[in-house]
């Protein structure tokens, strides 16, 4: 017939109706919240299902299938809370070496279709991470794992200040009794990386990290 071999082994894909098109649609769309038209043509490409971007542009502003918009700024810290606040010990502090003033904070990762929790504890004086912990929900838990994990790696002296924001997982008991039972010293005020330029510390490790893992520690 004189057709290259490749002819007979190479299948086409299949041309779908608009119901499976919408249904596979809205399938991708509820995966992948953020999609505009042009991702979801591909990943309409990606499950064999060849459709016009024209067409799948038509079909998402029918069918109300557009993409969520990302809230482009979201709360971390709640300071309206009863717990016991520390006093300021860090605003006047002078560091000559690691160990001796430690900050945490929390912030948040966008990930395909959520957000999750990076807590992180980083050395004043080194500006490296030492501990971090991710999780989905903001809460005390995630800043003890974060400072459970800088403890087993730095093993810090006695009187090591901690410094934190006012965020009800810092005044929280919980925390308050890991910070006590090793020793450290906790104090309170403004944000960490306002005060000691540590904030690069912070968007360096949750560009790093794009998806729920679990808790590990700097070098």
């Amino acid at each position: 017939m004189g057709l290259p071999r490749s002819t007979y082994y190479d299948a086409p894909a299949v041309k779908a109706d608009d119901g499976k098109i919408v249904a596979a649609m809205t399938t991708i769309c509820d995966e992948f919240e953020a999609y505009g038209y042009r991702r979801v043509g591909a990943e309409l490409r990606h499950r064999g299902m060849v459709v016009n971007s024209k067409k799948v542009h038509r079909l998402m502003r029918e069918y109300d299938l557009q993409p969520k918009r990302r809230r482009r700024f979201l709360a971390t810290t709640d300071s309206d809370h009863d717990c016991p606040i520390f006093p300021d010990l860090a605003r006047d502090k002078i560091i000559d070496g690691p160990n001796q003033l430690w900050v945490a904070d929390i912030t948040y990762i966008a990930i395909a279709t959520s957000f999750v929790y990076l807590a992180a504890v980083l050395d004043a004086w080194s500006r490296r991470v030492i501990g971090y912990a991710i999780s989905r929900s903001i809460d005390a838990r995630v800043a003890v794992a974060a400072l459970k994990v800088a403890i087993r790696a730095r093993q810090p002296p006695k009187g090591c200040i901690h410094h934190l924001d006012r965020g009800s997982q810092y005044a929280s008991e919980t925390y308050r009794n890991v910070l006590a039972d090793h020793g450290l010293v906790g104090s309170m005020g403004k944000p960490p990386g306002a005060l000691w330029g540590t904030d690069c510390g912070f968007r360096g490790l949750s560009q790093a990290h794009r998806g729920p893992h679990s808790s590990g520690h700097g070098p």
